[in-house]
């Protein structure tokens, strides 16, 4: 084990302490609920998807009821969520996409989920992780932030930083500790102030000790 793995894991060990239930901010029961939340949640907070969600899916439950949607209906209900009319086109071709190329179920697999429209990495693992149990690296605005302070990733592109993770994080604590570093980013580490001093992380953390020296 390197000494960048150990320290890795003291850093999850804490983060488990401090945030005991790693759950994903977003609401949904499923698997199709949550892509969709996470579409919305681009440039959005996902507050406000909370929000919004609620009507969507009451109004369109499945697959087929977004295949066959009319997209300025879409766009009345997601118009809060910004950038509303690229996300409605996304959901209703997502929603075709499943129904004739995937029998109406959200695959289980990251190949597959990349061939959605509107979908990258990061919605594609969180389903994953957070649907299908499967090992899972969610680089998110925050993941990528803290990971690059605390001196587990160098730079800003959420693939790299991604694969510098995974090479980091045991399978099994991956996805809770994405999930971790967001409730973390909020709480204490914010973007424009962190919080070094009452950090749980800080004398693991490259730029907490750089900024308690």
């Amino acid at each position: 084990m390197t000494p960048l793995q150990n320290r890795t894991l003291q850093i999850i060990e804490r983060f488990k302490q401090e945030y005991p239930d790693a759950v994903c901010s977003l609401d949904y029961v499923d698997a199709l609920q949550l892509l969709i939340s996470t579409r919305l949640a681009a440039q959005c907070t996902d507050a406000r998807v909370n929000l919004v969600t609620p009507t969507l899916f009451e109004k369109y439950p499945d697959a087929q009821a977004f295949a066959n949607a009319e997209v300025a209906d879409v766009e009345e209900i997601i118009k809060s969520c910004g950038l509303y009319k690229t996300k409605a086109r996304d959901l209703i071709a997502t929603g075709k996409m499943l129904v004739e190329d995937f029998g109406g179920v959200v695959p289980d697999n990251m190949e597959d989920l990349l061939k959605l429209p509107g979908i990258g990495r990061k919605t594609a693992n969180l389903v994953l992780g957070d649907v299908f149990g499967k090992p899972a690296v969610v680089c998110d605005t925050h993941c990528i932030r803290l990971t690059n302070l605390m001196g587990l990733t160098v730079g800003k592109d959420p693939y790299k930083c991604e694969m510098q993770l995974r090479e980091l994080l045991p399978p099994e604590e991956s996805n809770d500790f994405c999930h971790r570093t967001v409730l973390h980013g909020r709480a204490v580490c914010k973007a424009r102030n962190p919080q070094c001093k009452i950090c749980c992380v800080r004398d693991l953390c490259d730029y907490g000790c750089q900024n308690n020296a």
